[in-house]
Formats: C-alpha cells, sequence, structure tokens
C-alpha cells in the first residue's frame, strides 16, 4: 500500500488474518453448542416419548407400570422423574402429589437425586429439586435454601418449587426475605410464601416496621396470607405516599376484608388522582355492604378509565341491593358505563 511501512503493512494482514481466524472458530462453538444442544434435546424427548406411557398408567394406580418404571436404568432416571415432577408445577391436585410421591419412592430416586445436587448439568439441579420437595424430605431444606443463590435460573425455580411443596418451617425466614429477590421469580416467590397460610404473617408485619422501602411487596404477600390482624397495618399504608404502596394496601385489604374505617379510606382514594389507586380502592370494596354511601361512590367510576370502571363495576356487583340498585340505574345509558351495568347484571340474573 502506497505511503505505508512494510512493518505496518505485516502487522495489518496480521491482525486480519488473527480476527478471520477468531470469526471461524467463535463460529465452530456456535454450531458445536447447537449440535449438542440438538442431541440433548433430542434424547430428552425420545426418552419422554418411550415412559409417558408408562407414567400416565402409573399415575392412574397402574401398579404394573410402577414396577415397569422401576425396571428402567439407572440414567434414564432423571427423564422419568422429569414426566413425573414437571406437570406439579401447574397442577397442585393432591391426590396426584400423593400418587406421584409413592412412585418417586419407588422409583429409589433419592439418592439420585442426592447426587444430581451436585451436578454441574443444571437441569439435573432443578427436576432433582423438585422432586425432592414433592417427598416433602424436611431434612434437605438446606440445601434447597441455598439452590435459591443458583447461577441458573431454572435452578432457582425448582428451589421455591421445592420449597413450595415443603412447606418446612425453618425455610421460612429466607422464603419472606427473599420476597424482593428480583432474580426469583415473583409468582413462584409468593407461591412459596402462600403455601404457609397465616403462619407467616408476624413475621410479614415484624419486617414491615424495619423495611419500609418495600412496603408494597409486603402488601403483596399479606394479600396471599394476611389475616384480619393486618388491617390496621394495611390501613395505614394506604395514607403512604408512594403511590404503588398505596395501591398494594387496598389490594390486599381485599383480601383482608374491610371494617368502616377502613373503607372510608377507599371510599376517599376513589379520587386519587393515581389510576392503580383508584382501581384498587374500588376491588377493596368488593363485597361492602356498610354503607349505601359506598355503591354511590363507585357508580360514579364506571365512566372512569378501563381498569377503574371495570372493579367499580365488578365491586357494585358483589354489593347486594345497594349495588343493583345503581347498576340498574346506569344500565339504561348506551355508553361504556351502561354497557358495563348490563353485563354486571346479566351476570346476577337480573333482567335489565
Amino acid at each position: 500500500m502506497p505511503g505505508v511501512s512494510p512493518d505496518a503493512e505485516v502487522v495489518a494482514r496480521l491482525l486480519l488474518w488473527l480476527s478471520i481466524r477468531l470469526v471461524v472458530a467463535m463460529t465452530a462453538i456456535v454450531v458445536a453448542e447447537r449440535v449438542v444442544s440438538a442431541v440433548i434435546g433430542a434424547r430428552r424427548r425420545h426418552l419422554q416419548d418411550r415412559y409417558r406411557p408408562f407414567v400416565d398408567l402409573a399415575l392412574a394406580g397402574d401398579d404394573g407400570a410402577v414396577r415397569r418404571l422401576a425396571d428402567a436404568p439407572p440414567r434414564h432416571r432423571l427423564a422419568i422423574a422429569r414426566l413425573l415432577v414437571e406437570p406439579l408445577i401447574d397442577d397442585r391436585d393432591p391426590a396426584r402429589i400423593d400418587r406421584t410421591r409413592a412412585i418417586v419412592s419407588a422409583l429409589s430416586f433419592i439418592p439420585i437425586a442426592n447426587r444430581y445436587l451436585r451436578s454441574r448439568l443444571w437441569w439435573r439441579r432443578a427436576v432433582s429439586l423438585r422432586a425432592l420437595g414433592v417427598l416433602q424430605l424436611r431434612d434437605h431444606t438446606p440445601a434447597v435454601v441455598a439452590a435459591l443463590d443458583d447461577p441458573h435460573p431454572d435452578v432457582r425455580a425448582g428451589a421455591l418449587d421445592a420449597l413450595t411443596y415443603l412447606r418446612d418451617p425453618v425455610s421460612l425466614p429466607a422464603i419472606v426475605v427473599r420476597l424482593h429477590d428480583a432474580s426469583l421469580h415473583p409468582a413462584r416467590r409468593l407461591a412459596a410464601l402462600a403455601a404457609f397460610g397465616p403462619e407467616c404473617e408476624s413475621f410479614l408485619l415484624d419486617l414491615s416496621e424495619v423495611d419500609t422501602v418495600h412496603l408494597a411487596n409486603y402488601a403483596q404477600a399479606l394479600a396471599l396470607c394476611g389475616t384480619p390482624r393486618s388491617r390496621p397495618v394495611l390501613a395505614r399504608w394506604t395514607q403512604d405516599t408512594r403511590p404503588e404502596v398505596r395501591a398494594a394496601a387496598f389490594d390486599a385489604l381485599a383480601f383482608v376484608g374491610l371494617e368502616p374505617e377502613a373503607a372510608s379510606l377507599a371510599i376517599a382514594a376513589l379520587e386519587s388522582t393515581d389510576e392503580r389507586v383508584r382501581a384498587a380502592a374500588a376491588h377493596s370494596l368488593n363485597g361492602w355492604s356498610g354503607s349505601v354511601n359506598a355503591a354511590v361512590h363507585l357508580a360514579r367510576h364506571l365512566d372512569d378509565t378501563w381498569p377503574v370502571a371495570v372493579q367499580a363495576a365488578q365491586s357494585l356487583r358483589s354489593m347486594g341491593s345497594a349495588g343493583i340498585l345503581e347498576l340498574g340505574a346506569l344500565a339504561t345509558r348506551p355508553d361504556l358505563p351502561g354497557l358495563l351495568a348490563r353485563q354486571m347484571l346479566s351476570s346476577t340474573g337480573v333482567s335489565c
């Protein structure tokens, strides 16, 4: 190249050569990873197709199918355990859980699960955690809690599922503390907490006194496991300066239940400038029959924004005669409030 020294030209060519080699190497690595992943996936699907009929028969009560699964090679136990355990994430039928627990026990999966907890392969760690949870082996609770820090998200999700199944009081502090951990699946965090019911209420209330930054999270948790004991605290949180805290507190009051003072706070909050707060306040009045005034205020919000209007209409429907009266007065309107009112009335069997 004109004006370029021979040494610089050599360096440029060397850098170009190295760049090409690097691109080729990276491409080869990506291709290899995809090939390995495809092979593993194909093998997993093959084993699932092979054993799924026996799993279905075993869950239906066929002891012969259970023996067939128990006779499977140890290297196939992970695929079988996955077929048994993973559906329980969505299907929490007690009979299915009991039957699954019996089958997994018959497979002698516990020694394998203990070994898989230390595996380098994340999917082995995840399925072993869920299996230990389904079997409710509380002596494994410390290992399950430790897995909440696993680098792979599905393993952390498996740990939360296991803690939900275990319901071990020893794990409750760890679950509550992790309520704010964004690295954990939010629905699973709340499900693990909800499994304890009112047992965790005192702990939540105590923590909320010293951790005011996360009051919205504590309110969401109390919406799952709170009792009337939480009502005064939630009522106080409805006056917080943060809209998300006020909205979460009203949503929790919808679960815990209102009393006259909290109902007055909800009625006042229907005029909030924040849509979330208005919608949550309307939600909290669901089923309230302590005053006719509440129905009148709710009726005014059927022409509010859609989230608020829907919550207001549903709460009016739940209020008995006072709510039905207000819906009936709106049902003749040709606009959206009239449509909502007619839908609510039709669902209660009242003709418009």
